[in-house]
């Protein structure tokens, strides 16, 4: 009976430990209650029932949201992290059964496809095969047909090609891709990682059983996207859901087919038939939502009116009850949050058969007023209650240069316009709930309106909705920004006034400072994008027609949703649209398109024509037409008017001998269309070629010219754009992340000793390890750690985490317990400006040193990353020289040297952030300001080559003992450990010695006072150098040593003394401290006694008289090493460390200098790429690999 139960409920467990735990559970707490069930069907709906309770009590309670994925999903999971070593972290999208061709092999198996990386893994006949690849890294993802393959898909990084095929679903799996590595870009561009959506619908039962969660977000992403694109909506509009419908049209009294669009703020439809009719409903502007009578006519009709009196009728809805709910919670959402946000008062009133009214609303969508009805005489500035100005006319009614008794033929075209524009609202309506339809187009290709203009552009682009639901936002930005200098205000107070400054509005204060106040609004809006060239342009052209707070709107319109990435740092989206541009002239004017590309050409004239919307280009009165048409068409319109410009000048450009003489002939041309209906005074155009014997160009129409780029070009649809936008995107971003690498090597490699290729590789990793930060987490903020405003050098930043990472793959005395230690030291050193971070030429500055730089170099770094102040005020110096060295004595385990950590969420992390060695403390604190100036002085050393090396500070006796644990730890895994050992003790005993005869020459101690201290030397000289593993190291051949190990008694202390001159040149043979009554040590090379191994014995005497306190000595073969006597359980607490005792950098140099071995492992060539391939290949498959490329597939026997 209990078989099969067993199965269902236990066999999901991922380890043979829970499935036991699981089945315990279930036998103490269910089998006794199982027994009163009859038969087995009952038990197992019982125990199902039960166990959901549980998790979802346990969920609930420990704030667990529901996993949505199949269990399916979740075995593949776990597969994905297994085969490919991937963290929890990256979330496995799906996965699907295909080819992969490797030469001309094909290997069946499966792709994953994860938020940051394709994976690929086969095993068939006992051979396994993995590959991985990171979405940044792909440069072209393409769908290919062959003829041996119809469907294949062929992805390219910047060294490798691979190919997939024989799927399933290519169209499906290709979209997914795409999206994918969309994200990816959108990585790369603003270095965000991706967030999954929480508040997407459960899975429904029809569903496909192995989509996952994040699947089904991504599809609703891709489905929103093309929603807002498609009726100009916020760029935080979720699209809810879509169903089949009709819509009754009274202009034509029809019943049109098309599809009906929910989501949490808007109603819209759109016909089948492309631009036949669509429809924009916001929620705020509902008043009555109601199900009428259906009949055999019209099945399940709804209406839907508003507060602008127009009623809109649907039928033949499916799931009409659904339909009406969903809209009526949308509806209370939308007054309750503008209840709650504005405090105003409303009503609404909502009936049991479905029907919502509200009588008010806070913030009115209805028509605005038209232009021309405002009185010449109306104040030109508000003055609100904060005394913020701004504009409340457009400008270009106060330059309107006409009197009412004018008439000419010109004015009356422009009546007649209006005239049509106002019978086209009585019919289809007016404001943003209007039908719009190709009449509507076309009334726009024959000129908006001088007077209607600012309106209809609020209208087309969508930017009157974020106007009506941002009330009072823009002057708030205003007040906030006033004031406020960054470089985007600088960079826009050098552009005001070239600013269309033939015009009159812009030769005045008014009209600069209303672009002052949109421009620096805009850039504190959004400092991504800030301020770039030719935005100043575009909002001069705005203000003129629209109101300084819709010209606002219309900049967030155009920068954030119709030109995306168009005016960021790097004008990326102009950039992707000029190679969309190229492809469109290779395909509709190919006899032209080759010669172009010799010339160059497109490349130079795509920018400045599509980042002003040929406002720097053309008249300003024919310019104003194209702004028109793109407001109402979208970028197919400037694609359009573009390879229409071409085409009209296809012969004349076919024999142009140069770029200069090309864009002669474009210039001319561009300069020459004219606007004839205009009403403006002509404004004269700065941009002209002409000289002054060249014949003027016969003027061109602009109306007949846009009529013209429809005739020929208009099939050129929005899809096809966006479609070609990827394909560019990826080779743009790519092309562009290369170009910054060059720069960055260019740079940095006369700094380094590394090569170009060595400089790049890094780069890489470097970059990598910052965006692995922004898809995995990390102890900061991705985003505080990229500042596009820096140069390149020092955009990418990595913390501590990162840097230890790196430094465990890359730095040559990465090694041991000790390594996160040095690590943290040399972090530490390198973040000169002390904010946790380290840029890419501070990374650099300290590999090298450590990887390429000469003996001097590596142990001046070295030395530099002991000697720094302590890191925080609370971190104490240990209280004795037994404490801080019996580290030696004990096994090397990360017990004994905890690592206080850089991360914000350590508790017993430093304040600041530095990383220190765990010991017992009580005294000896430091500034951080004190850091600062170490810092800031190697700093300057970095930078002047020849800084004298008798700057750096002194090493005290607490360095010294972190410096010797530093070495000691440093050689655990070379091949000459043992000689290495050997020298370092000779060396340590050297410098002990040097360092006590150094304080004669500061302060002349007492008898007393110089036994302790040689005291606390003997101490530190005899603890230092202990095995590994339990074993003490021997130390009998170093006659050094013969000396008296003293421990002191409780009441005796080391003198503390101020440090005094620098010690140079000193013979230590004639200053040894002979007449205190501690037996001192004689500098003996290690050459006479390296083979000595007549000493058999080592002396150790006690100064104190407690017996059970020596150390003893005791022979092991033919070494002899110090132990603990039985009775010894530690040393006298109060040993301190020596505030006298000081060494310098010349004199640590000079006796490691007299240790071949020790100058053969500083001096040993490091292979850099070796480390760089064994990087990348951890970093790519989690262990090392030795492959030549990242992207190489492994095969390995199975």
């Amino acid at each position: 009976m209990f078989k099969f139960f067993y199965f269902i409920f236990i066999y999901a467990g991922c380890s043979r430990k829970e499935i036991t735990e699981h089945w315990e559970w279930l036998e103490q707490n269910l089998l006794q209650t199982l027994s009163i069930f009859e038969n087995e069907n009952d038990i197992n709906t019982f125990v199902r029932g039960k166990i959901q309770g549980i998790i979802a009590e346990y969920n609930k309670i420990n704030g667990i949201k529901e996993d949505d994925d199949t269990e399916k999903f979740k075995e593949a999971i776990v597969k994905f992290h297994k085969l490919f070593g991937m963290p929890e972290e990256e979330k496995l999208v799906n996965y699907y059964s295909c080819s992969y061709w490797k030469g001309k092999v094909p290997r069946q198996g499966w792709v994953y496809l994860s938020i940051n990386h394709l994976c690929f893994y086969s095993f068939l006949m006992g051979r396994e095969a993995k590959l991985v690849i990171r979405w940044v890294d792909i440069t072209q993802l393409e769908k290919n047909a062959t003829l041996l393959f119809p469907d294949m898909i062929k992805v390219s990084t910047r060294s490798s090609e691979h190919f997939f095929s024989v799927f399933l679903n290519i169209s499906e799996t290709f979209k997914l891709m795409e999206q994918l590595a969309n994200i990816a870009m959108r990585q790369l561009l603003d270095n965000e990682g991706f967030e999954q959506d929480r508040s997407l619908p459960k899975l429904k039962r029809k569903s496909p059983k192995k989509v996952s969660a994040l699947k089904r977000d991504l599809d609703a992403r891709a489905k929103s996207e093309r929603y807002r694109a498609l009726f100009r909506l916020p760029k935080d509009e979720k699209l809810d859901g879509h169903t089949d419908c009709t819509l009754w049209t009274p202009f034509n009294k029809m019943h049109i087919p098309g599809q009906m669009f929910v989501s949490n703020n808007y109603i819209c439809f759109a016909s089948k038939e492309e631009n036949l009719c669509s429809l924009i409903i916001p929620l705020r502007e509902v008043t009555i939502v109601e199900k009428a009578d259906s009949s055999s006519v019209l099945p399940s009709p709804l209406s839907i009116s508003t507060k602008s009196k127009m009623t809109f009728f649907f039928a033949n809805l499916k799931d009409r009850d659904f339909l009406v709910q969903r809209i009526s919670d949308f509806l209370q959402q939308t007054t309750s949050k503008i209840y709650l946000e504005k405090n105003m008062s409303g009503s609404y009133i909502s009936s049991d058969d479905e029907v919502f009214t509200r009588s008010n609303s806070v913030v009115s969508a209805s028509p605005h007023k038209s232009l021309s009805s405002e009185s010449e005489g109306e104040r030109q500035f508000n003055l609100n209650g904060n005394g913020i100005p701004t504009a409340t006319q457009a400008l270009m009614t106060m330059y309107r240069r006409r009197s009412p008794e004018e008439f000419n033929p010109k004015l009356a075209k422009e009546f007649l316009k209006e005239q049509a524009w106002k019978i086209h609202f009585a019919e289809y309506g007016q404001g943003v709930c209007m039908y719009r339809t190709e009449k509507t187009r076309d009334l726009v290709l024959k000129g908006i309106p001088e007077s209607m203009r600012g309106e209809l552009w609020l209208l087309f682009s969508g930017a009157i909705n974020e106007m009506a639901t941002h009330p009072g936002y823009y002057e708030d930005l205003v007040e906030r920004s006033m004031g406020k200098y960054n470089l985007a205000t600088e960079e826009i107070e050098r552009d005001l006034h070239r600013s269309l400054p033939e015009h009159p509005a812009f030769q005045n204060e008014m009209g600069i400072a209303a672009l002052r106040r949109v421009l620096t609004a805009y850039a504190f809006r959004n400092p991504n994008i800030g301020y770039c060239q030719a935005m100043n342009i575009v909002t001069s052209v705005l203000l003129l027609y629209a109101k300084e707070e819709e010209a606002f709107w219309l900049l967030v319109a155009l920068c954030e949703r119709m030109l995306p990435d168009y005016y960021n740092t790097r004008v990326v989206g102009a950039l992707v649209d000029q190679g969309v541009f190229e492809e469109l002239a290779r395909d509709y004017v190919p006899q032209l398109y080759d010669c172009m590309q010799d010339l160059g050409v497109i490349s130079t004239i795509s920018l400045s024509w599509f980042l002003t919307l040929f406002l720097s280009v053309m008249p300003f009165e024919s310019a104003v037409v194209v702004v028109d048409c793109f407001f109402c068409e979208g970028i197919k319109v400037i694609f359009q008017l573009a390879l229409a410009v071409l085409d009209a000048n296809v012969d004349k450009l076919l024999n142009c001998k140069d770029d200069g003489e090309a864009m002669t002939v474009l210039g001319r041309y561009l300069d020459s269309v004219t606007n004839k209906d205009s009403t403006l005074p002509p404004i004269p155009h700065l941009h002209s070629l002409l000289s002054d014997d060249v014949e003027p160009y016969p003027e061109v129409d602009i109306f007949r010219l846009i009529r013209s780029s429809y005739e020929k070009f208009g099939s050129i649809r929005a899809d096809l754009i966006e479609q070609m936008r990827f394909k560019q995107r990826l080779k743009v971003i790519q092309t562009l992340e290369d170009t910054t690498k060059r720069n960055v090597v260019r740079t940095i490699v006369t700094e380094t000793s590394f090569t170009i290729d060595e400089l790049e590789e890094l780069y890489a990793l470097f970059k990598a390890e910052h965006l692995t930060s922004c898809y995995w987490g990390g102890n900061s903020n991705a985003i505080d750690r990229h500042d596009p405003s820096l140069p390149y050098l020092e955009q990418y930043r990595i913390d501590f985490e990162q840097f230890k990472g790196m430094f465990a793959l890359l730095f040559p005395w990465a090694c041991g317990t000790h390594s996160d230690v040095l690590a943290a030291r040399l972090f530490r050193l390198l973040d000169e400006n002390g904010d946790l971070l380290i840029n890419f030429r501070e990374f650099v500055s300290g590999l090298s040193a450590a990887c390429h730089g000469d003996l001097t170099e590596k142990l001046k770094l070295l030395y530099k990353m002991h000697v720094l102040p302590d890191p925080s005020p609370e971190q104490e110096e240990p209280d004795s020289a037994f404490e801080a060295t019996q580290y030696f004595f004990e096994d090397i385990t990360p017990e004994c040297t905890h690592v206080v950590g850089l991360d914000s969420r350590n508790k017993q992390g430093v304040d600041d952030g530095f990383v220190t060695v765990s010991l017992k403390t009580d005294k000896g604190k430091k500034s951080s300001q004190e850091n600062r100036n170490y810092l800031r002085m190697w700093s300057q050393e970095n930078k002047s080559k020849a800084k004298n090396s008798k700057d750096l500070p002194k090493l005290n006796q607490g360095q010294f003992i972190e410096l010797c644990k530093t070495m000691y730890n440093m050689f655990s895994e070379d091949p000459n450990e043992q000689d290495l050992y050997h020298a370092t003790a000779a060396v340590t005993s050297l410098l002990l010695e040097i360092g006590e005869v150094g304080k004669l020459f500061s302060v002349q101690p007492t008898k007393e006072t110089d036994s302790s201290s040689n005291n606390c030397s003997k101490t530190i000289q005899s603890e230092l150098f202990q095995k590994k593993d339990g074993q003490q190291y021997p130390l009998e051949q170093h006659k050094p040593f013969q000396g008296s190990l003293v421990t002191n008694d409780e009441g005796a202390i080391c003198t503390e003394s101020t440090l005094g001159m620098q010690m140079e040149d000193i013979k230590l043979e004639d200053s040894s401290p002979r007449d205190n009554g501690a037996c001192s040590s004689m500098l003996i090379s290690d050459d006479d006694t390296k083979d000595d191994s007549s000493m058999s014995s080592y002396s150790v005497l006690s100064a104190g008289s407690h017996e059970e306190e020596k150390l003893h000595c005791e022979d092991i073969g033919e070494d002899t090493v110090l132990v603990r006597s039985n009775h010894t359980t530690s040393l006298h607490r109060s040993t301190s460390i020596d505030r006298d005792w000081a060494i310098t950098f010349e004199q640590f140099l000079a006796s490691l200098l007299t240790e071949p071995a020790l100058v053969r492992y500083f001096d040993k060539p490091v292979s850099m790429m070796a480390r760089i391939t064994n990087a990348k290949n951890v970093r790519m498959m989690g262990k090392p690999i030795t492959s030549a490329s990242d992207y190489e597939i492994s095969t390995m026997s199975g």
